[in-house]
């Protein structure tokens, strides 16, 4: 008899292994689900990871401790929660029926309506549960709220659901058997997927393996969170026979700071990367709490936001503004360019067939350093900026020494504002440099009309942002709407 393949996919699921083979490469977590596995309490609703009715967690091994994610299922694709254990809606009650905290909270704070975002609700808050209130960390409206990014309620119901969110914390506690959980991951982290020569998707472990297989695979389509191939799948009915997956890359999932400088591996999650930036810039906390939902931010990598190259998307500004380059890698050895550098057109960038971005270098924080990020949307959450502007300026002894402003949605690329850049630097830090930098900075770009704004709001709005930014350093503490308490949050 020959020996048993390994399975190409396995998770822990209801305190089992589940060991599937011959899932397509593109089979989204959701379609696996609802299609596959028959599972109907995680919903569809918009299909493009945007509303939140489809969100389940995943539970992951971080340094021998659980760690949660929130996640949208329907632009994860199957393959990727390989080695991790998922909740849905359905796996909330304890095995004698009783309902899990968020459950009753839910019902005794009349948190649903017509029902179809209420799993999508139940998981974030489980997710919540898990990480804060089973480490006895309050959860404030705020902390509630941020945790809600990702989902949508169509009956505008929030406040209940908020209220259930403060509530779950006062019920008796729920735990999971973590440790049991911990040895089954342990047990699937040894096993790894097969290893076959016409591979239709491949998770390396090792960066070694990963440059191996980029380069005997030039053609398969890299995921690294899967928050737009996910889209792409889902809207663009996209199919790729081969996919290669660089989210278990051990040495790309790490931070590290140096003296000079904070280096994020590509595979490191949007959340934990915000997280690293946020510890040294306090001020980016509301910028980052925008930037999509917490679902996307915990499915999302940094370098795969910055490889897709979405003129939109909100990490390419502030990185531009804070002097970022990456370090691009193939069998052949690395190279390292200025993020600015990366973009030769719509999406397109200079990474070779070979290659695959690695390494994302930040520069940590000068003395004298000035920075405000600002994100304009419709939607306070949850929604694509119209215009994405960071400006980072450095001043001592009364003049801007050095200018850094990164632009998101005024071009085909995210962009650095370099006649914007040269009008600052060495002026004055008075309102009339900002004056006439304005002026510059309106007529760097040319942006176009869509849904989201005209050409013309657009233009505007770059320099009145640059107004803004004056009047925030002069005034630190004027009225914000991202400054006011939620109720029940101390003033």
């Amino acid at each position: 008899m020959p020996p048993m393949k390994t399975p190409e996919l396995q998770f822990v699921w209801r305190g089992e292994i589940i060991s599937l083979r011959n899932v397509p490469p593109t089979r989204t977590l959701l379609q696996l689900l609802r299609e596959d596995l028959g599972h109907s309490a995680t919903k569809e609703g918009c299909n493009e990871g945007d509303c939140g009715a489809c969100t389940v967690v995943l539970g992951e091994n971080q340094g021998g401790q659980m760690r949660y994610l929130a996640v949208n299922s329907c632009i994860r694709l199957a393959h990727s929660i390989h080695g991790m254990a998922l909740w849905t809606a359905a796996d909330l009650s304890s095995p004698d029926q009783t309902p899990h905290p968020v459950q009753q909270a839910l019902h005794q704070c009349h948190a649903s309506q017509c029902g179809f975002c209420t799993p999508g609700f139940a998981m974030s808050l489980f997710g919540l549960y898990q990480n804060q209130v089973l480490k006895d960390q309050p959860v404030t409206r705020s902390v509630a709220q941020e945790a809600l990014s990702g989902n949508l309620c169509r009956c505008t119901g929030y406040r209940p659901i908020l209220d259930a969110a403060q509530q779950m914390q006062h019920l008796p506690k729920q735990s999971l058997d973590e440790a049991q959980l911990l040895q089954k991951l342990e047990l699937l982290a040894h096993d790894s997927p097969a290893i076959e020569a016409n591979f239709s998707y491949k998770n390396p472990v090792t960066l070694k393996n990963l440059l191996s297989q980029r380069a005997a695979h030039p053609q398969a389509q890299i995921v690294a969170g899967c928050t737009d191939v996910g889209l792409w799948v889902n809207k663009l009915h996209m199919d790729f026979a081969q996919v290669l997956d660089v989210t278990r890359v051990a040495e790309l999932r790490q931070i590290e700071a140096t003296t000079t400088h904070t280096v994020i591996g590509a595979a490191v999650r949007l959340s934990d990367a915000f997280a690293a930036l946020e510890a040294e810039r306090p001020q980016l906390h509301s910028f980052f709490s925008r930037f999509a939902g917490l679902p996307v931010r915990n499915s999302g990598t940094l370098g795969g936001n910055i490889a897709n190259g979405s003129p939109i998307g909100d990490s390419m500004p502030l990185l531009i503004a804070l002097r970022t380059s990456v370090v691009l890698m193939s069998v052949h050895g690395a190279r390292e360019l200025p993020l600015e550098d990366f973009y030769t057109g719509y999406r397109k960038n200079l990474l070779a067939a070979d290659e695959v971005l690695a390494y994302v270098h930040i520069p940590r924080p000068q003395a004298g350093e000035n920075l405000r990020a600002y994100k304009i949307s419709k939607r306070l959450e949850d929604d694509i900026s119209a215009v994405c502007l960071v400006i980072n300026l450095q001043i001592q002894n009364g003049l801007i020494t050095q200018a850094s402003i990164g632009a998101g949605g005024v071009a085909a690329t995210p962009a650095r504002a370099r006649q914007t850049e040269a009008a600052l630097q060495g002026q004055p830090w008075a309102h009339a440099s900002l004056s006439q930098a304005m002026v510059t900075l309106r007529g760097e770009f040319q942006p176009i009309s869509d849904m989201r704004a005209s050409a013309a709001y657009r233009t505007q709005v770059l320099g009145n942002l640059l107004e803004r930014f004056w009047q925030e350093i002069q005034a630190p503490t004027s009225a914000s709407l991202l400054n006011l308490s939620l109720e029940g949050d101390a003033p």
